[in-house]
């Protein structure tokens, strides 16, 4: 560089020093730009699954249009296009990527509420959603304008036979009470009717009628 370019030593140093940071500098956007890709190439497969899945849990959309009244007028002049329209489907068939087609509910809600779905056995009200976490009472509404709900139960629990495990696996209750639903059992006999888990002090009311429906003696 001293005979080249005319470098003092001292300014070779500092050029070479210099290099690696010019090319950090040159490679940063095209890292970027890779990254910025890889990012929309996965957002449109993820937009493909879920119409995928749309298309195989039935639902059409109806086709929409929008027409130009003036082709000489601004863009406003444009009719507003329709929302696409959907076949109402039953809740309980919904799986978690459907589940996203409501507005509010991201992919990590849509998995817990099918969790909750999957775990309680059956709902018997839309209100029981508001036990998923992060659900709200305007989600939820939003939910059964996407989605036909039809209350039943289909899995209950044998309260005489069932173990802490079995019990404590149902969403409505923890480990906790099941040990003492089974404690109780085992030192009193089976139960007859939810009535019983009253005599249990720290069972309240509120809860024995909320797990009642899922219970069978």
């Amino acid at each position: 560089m001293k005979n080249t370019f005319g470098f003092t030593n001292r300014e070779s140093r500092g050029f070479v020093l210099l290099l690696p940071a010019l090319m950090v500098l040159y490679a940063v956007p095209l890292v970027h730009s890779k990254i910025v890709e890889r990012k929309k190439h996965f957002e449109y497969d993820s937009y493909l699954m879920k119409m995928d899945s749309l298309e195989s849990a039935g639902w059409n959309r109806v086709n929409v249009s929008y027409t130009n009244q003036d082709s000489s007028k601004s863009k406003s002049s444009y009719q507003r296009r329709n929302q696409p329209k959907f076949n109402k489907i039953l809740f309980d068939e919904a799986d978690s990527i459907v589940l996203q087609i409501v507005p509010g509910i991201g992919q990590a809600t849509a998995g817990r509420i099918i969790k909750f779905r999957d775990a309680i056995g059956g709902m018997y009200q839309k209100e029981q959603l508001l036990d998923v976490y992060g659900m709200t009472p305007e989600v939820l509404e939003r939910v059964f304008e996407y989605f036909e709900f039809r209350p039943g139960i289909k899995t209950k629990i044998n309260i005489n036979t069932a173990d802490v495990g079995m019990l404590a696996s149902h969403p409505y209750i923890n480990y906790g009470s099941a040990k003492v639903i089974v404690a109780y059992r085992d030192q009193h006999g089976f139960y007859t009717s939810s009535d019983e888990l009253l005599k249990v002090r720290i069972f309240t009311q509120e809860w024995i009628e909320k797990i009642k429906p899922y219970l069978t003696y």
